[in-house]
């Protein structure tokens, strides 16, 4: 068994990994700045020697999307330089957005140069790219609802294929070993669909009975999803449905 060291590990994706790994028997040691055992702030880098002191594997979920995700960049380094002097890590798992080499979003950029500050570290590494997640696409719904608009806007023309994040989370724990795998096959959702079915989808089961108005929006990005930069159709691995993923939000309500 490994002693394996999550960052985010009480973020939407993290919580879940840490629970596969101490689940298969390993030692986790999930971060966050008020943790108990490992108190660590990645914007400084306070606490990080303790945290992966004796550590052979990084899985790092953290991540800021606030300012098109600029913090990451210095969590990511402070992060590095920790790993090097500890000199025990030997796999540092990366999970990363498909299309960030190719839709120009601040928050994709970002995560790009991540993943090429971890390249260029000299640590072993392992990147997954995956497709968004069932709950952001629920997320974006959910605020749209909130405007003070009859319809619910949502941008047109968009496909995406999310993906459930349980699913993610067992393949970052399957990667969580030692030995590092490079650049992995993308994972993406089971089905590509416009935001504007995925948002009738949802508001339906969650009995929202609203319209949906599809917005044109503009700008590089927009053009970039709309091409699908961010579809990965050749890795339509994952198995849960939108569809169920909203009928069992639906059933919580």
């Amino acid at each position: 068994m490994s002693t394996i060291l999550v960052t985010g590990g009480t973020g939407t994706l993290g919580v879940l990994v840490v629970d596969r790994l101490r689940s298969a028997g390993h030692e986790v040691r999930a971060l966050s700045r008020h943790a108990p055992d490992y108190p660590v702030d990645l914007a400084d880098g306070g606490g990080l020697d303790a945290a992966t002191a004796g550590a052979e594997v990084i899985v790092h979920c953290a991540s800021n999307t606030r300012g098109g995700g600029k913090d990451d960049e210095a969590a990511t380094r402070h992060l590095i330089e920790a790993a090097r002097r500890a000199g025990t890590v030997t796999n540092v798992v990366y999970i990363s957005i498909v299309g960030v080499d190719v839709v120009p979003l601040g928050y994709y950029r970002t995560k790009l140069k991540v993943e090429r500050l971890l390249e260029e570290s000299g640590l072993g590494l392992t990147i997954l790219r995956t497709t968004q997640f069932h709950d952001l696409v629920a997320q974006l719904v959910d605020t749209a609802a909130k405007l003070p608009l009859v319809p619910v806007p949502v941008p047109r023309g968009v496909r995406v294929q999310p993906i459930a994040v349980g699913e993610v989370a067992d393949r970052l724990a399957e990667l969580a070993v030692p030995t590092p795998s490079g650049r992995v096959p993308d994972m993406g959702g089971p089905q590509i669909h416009t935001l504007e079915d995925l948002a009738r989808t949802y508001l339906t089961a969650t009995r929202r009975h609203r319209r949906v108005l599809p917005v044109p929006l503009a700008g590089k990005a927009y053009a970039g999803f709309r091409r699908g930069g961010n579809l990965t159709p050749s890795h339509a691995v994952g198995r849960m449905t939108f569809a169920d993923f909203a009928a069992e939000r639906g059933r919580g309500r």
